[in-house]
């Protein structure tokens, strides 16, 4: 019998599974201290009064396996918009099956028939099983951009907040 990979927006009621996600995720990339999000702060940035990303889910037959998530940047120099690929996780029982491949290609179809000029995302520099796979799809570094960040204290800071 062979599996039935669906790919298929999630909804409000998915915000458990999607926590759940984050949450193994940043556990395989060793950064699980750092997940403060609950349940309440996703439903109300996903699916409150001005969503701020999308998720979708994989689903292998019927059952849900990885996440996407993934929200509008602009590029100045295209003169358009692109998606940003923030989260892609998929289960470690169900890596091999092409889920990954399905939630990309889903992502690269949205981007097409949004009118999007690209797809970007980061990746950890020591995790080579995903740089392969995303090097395997087309997808190519861009080593001459670092990117910046500023959070908590410095962003107060950054922001004139005492």
């Amino acid at each position: 019998m062979s599996e039935a990979i669906t790919i298929r927006p999630a909804d409000e009621g998915d915000v458990g599974v999607i926590l759940q996600f984050i949450r193994d995720l940043a556990k395989y990339e060793h950064l699980e201290h750092e997940v403060v999000a609950t349940e309440g702060m996703l439903r109300e940035a996903l699916f409150g009064g001005r969503p701020y990303a999308e998720v979708v889910l994989a689903c292998l037959n019927g059952e849900p396996v990885g996440f996407a998530l993934f929200f509008h940047n602009f590029s100045t120099f295209l003169g358009r918009a692109g998606i940003y690929l923030e989260d892609l996780y998929v289960r470690p029982e169900a890596r091999g099956h092409g889920v990954g491949r399905c939630l990309l290609t889903w992502l690269a179809a949205t981007a097409v028939s949004r009118g999007c000029g690209r797809l970007e995302w980061a990746v950890l520099d020591w995790n080579e099983p995903s740089i392969r796979f995303y090097r395997n799809l087309g997808a190519v570094p861009l080593d001459d951009w670092t990117t910046y960040r500023v959070t908590g204290p410095a962003l107060s800071q950054l922001a004139g907040a005492s």
